[in-house]
């Protein structure tokens, strides 16, 4: 017969019970935590559990994606030989061999070796069979088209706790974007690689060819706003993560502000055909310079003594644009740039954006000088944005990056009859004026040239070198697509008779480029005969 248990050894019954029970709670709470949400942690990082969302083209071209890669940190104390193991795994990784030894020696308990490796790369080091290395989980970016989208892209790089975020163009500008996206979802872009292919062979030729400083270009569907290719040359290799001689990390295109010279005639011209100041066949008087105030205005090459309205914007003529705008006056011309976004910074997708440069004081000097594009900096893609306005029947257009392929056209700038007024004389600069080096049979291109002296970094003046540009719109009877390209600093060739104007650099670059897009972009080789305003406003 066994004994009743007392009140106390029942009581110390009920406290083991309660004791064992909580234990087994922790327990299981530490089992809880350490399998299934514990962060993928080691010597006090935090790498990120999900990768950013891939990039990819309109078409569905992969342009970035995260693949998993291994950081490698080493044990110190388990190397026997640790000059041996400094030497062994820089060959293996790339590290710098003395920047290890010298931590092997502090006999830390962990030291970083290298991040990011591939598995080729940790094949290597299982190759060197050394003790003591451990591989701790993260991602890394990779960009399967290189060079040729550096720039439009960007890169990423590792935040404090190992995630992966955006440091430079669309990477950074779509941070949030990329980083929140669901697992498996991509983000398509507008950008088309076969035209950015293009793109990027014709202008990097161009860049060689007149042994410019930099070079750029862009595509805009001119109804939509999608930009379908952006190119900087030189460039740099993403996947590199270090820059080789010559490289270079700048977005010329929406990073810079240039003074763009005569193409910004197509602004002063646009002006006076909505105001009905001029006529395209009126005739003025051009001479050898025009005075204004203690200024001559001089022209880049030999002029008439007289031309017509049409041929100042085809010919190029400073002095004819220069009376042309003196016609609005400074505070309407101040206020038809602003109207079509070219005195603030234009905002799309890149964060990097640069605001214009323009007079504070805006008199009839700078009203002179702004007319054909000096003394006002934009960059090149809002250019390109309030060229769109000005070509695709007078709409506002915000450039993007995104795929977005409905008609993006918002409010009335200038009247659609200005607008078709514009498109023509812009043909009539290819046909007969600076930009028959542009045409391209059967496309029916228009565009300007524009041929701007650098001004100097430090000081008044102007330096003898050149900015060159063309802008090109095609078809131009129903206008679909800009091209926008510029040379920094060309040199002219023998095949150019020493010339480096953009008559002789730009002008052709985009009729390259036109030539081989078009089809791409199944847009009809068709010629609509095209009517050039020679009549009443």
């Amino acid at each position: 017969m066994i004994d009743a248990p007392t009140i106390l050894q029942g009581r110390i019954l009920v406290g083991a019970l309660i004791s064992v029970a909580a234990f087994a709670l922790v327990g299981v709470r530490l089992v809880d935590v350490a399998l299934f949400h514990a962060p993928e942690q080691k010597h006090g990082a935090v790498f990120a559990s999900q990768p950013r969302a891939d990039l990819v083209d309109r078409n569905g071209s992969l342009l970035a994606r995260d693949i998993p890669v291994e950081d490698l940190y080493a044990k110190p104390h388990a190397f026997d030989d640790k000059h041996a193991a400094a030497g062994a795994l820089a060959a293996a990784t790339g590290a710098d061999a003395g920047r290890l030894e010298k931590f092997f020696d502090e006999n830390k308990p962990y030291v970083f070796v290298a991040r990011g490796l591939t598995p080729d790369a940790q094949e290597r080091v299982m190759r060197a069979g050394l003790p003591g290395l451990e591989f701790q989980p993260g991602f890394r970016r990779y960009y399967p088209q290189g060079r040729t989208t550096a720039q439009v892209l960007g890169v990423t790089g590792l935040d404090d706790d190992g995630t992966l975020v955006g440091l430079s163009g669309l990477e950074l500008g779509l941070d949030n974007k990329l980083s929140d996206a669901p697992a498996g979802e991509s983000v398509a872009l507008a950008l088309d690689m076969r035209v950015q292919y293009i793109l990027a062979h014709e202008v990097e030729a161009s860049r060689a060819e007149f042994g410019a400083k930099q070079a750029g270009g862009l595509v805009l569907d001119v109804r939509t706003g999608e930009i379908l290719a952006l190119v900087s040359s030189p460039g740099f290799d993403p996947n590199a993560r270090a820059l080789s001689s010559g490289d270079s990390t700048r977005d010329i295109m929406g990073q810079d502000v240039y003074e763009l010279g005569s193409v910004f005639k197509i602004f002063s011209f646009t002006l006076a055909t909505e105001d009905r100041t001029m006529r395209p066949d009126e005739v003025f008087r051009i001479g050898n310079g025009f005075p204004i105030g203690r200024f001559t205005i001089h022209e880049a090459e030999h002029m008439p003594a007289t031309l017509a309205a049409r041929d100042i914007l085809a010919l190029s003529s400073n002095i004819g644009t220069t009376q042309i705008a003196l016609r609005s006056g400074p505070a309407r011309q101040r206020e038809f740039l602003d109207r079509m976004g070219l005195l603030h910074a234009l905002h799309t997708e890149l964060p990097e954006a640069r605001r214009p440069q323009f007079p504070s004081h805006w008199g009839e000097v700078e009203t002179a000088t702004v007319s054909f594009g000096h003394g006002i900096s934009v960059s090149p893609l809002a250019f390109a944005a309030a060229a769109a306005s000005v070509v695709n029947g007078g709409r506002r257009i915000v450039p993007t990056f995104f795929k977005h392929p409905d008609d993006s056209r918002g409010e009335q700038l200038i009247k659609p009859e200005t607008s078709l007024k514009m498109r023509e004389l812009l043909r009539y600069v290819v046909t007969n004026g600076t930009g028959k080096k542009a045409d391209v049979p059967g496309y029916d291109v228009g565009g300007k040239t524009g041929s701007a002296q650098k001004a100097r970094e430090h000081g008044r003046g102007y330096e003898h070198k050149l900015v060159t540009s063309f802008c090109a719109v095609f078809p131009v009877h129903d206008p679909r697509y800009l091209v926008f390209v510029v040379l920094d600093e060309p040199h002219g060739t023998r095949e150019t008779f020493g010339f480096a104007l953009a008559g002789y650099t730009a002008a052709p670059l985009a009729g390259r480029v036109i030539a081989r897009i078009a089809p791409i972009l199944d847009v009809p080789k068709l010629a609509t005969p095209i009517v050039v305003a020679t009549g009443g406003p």
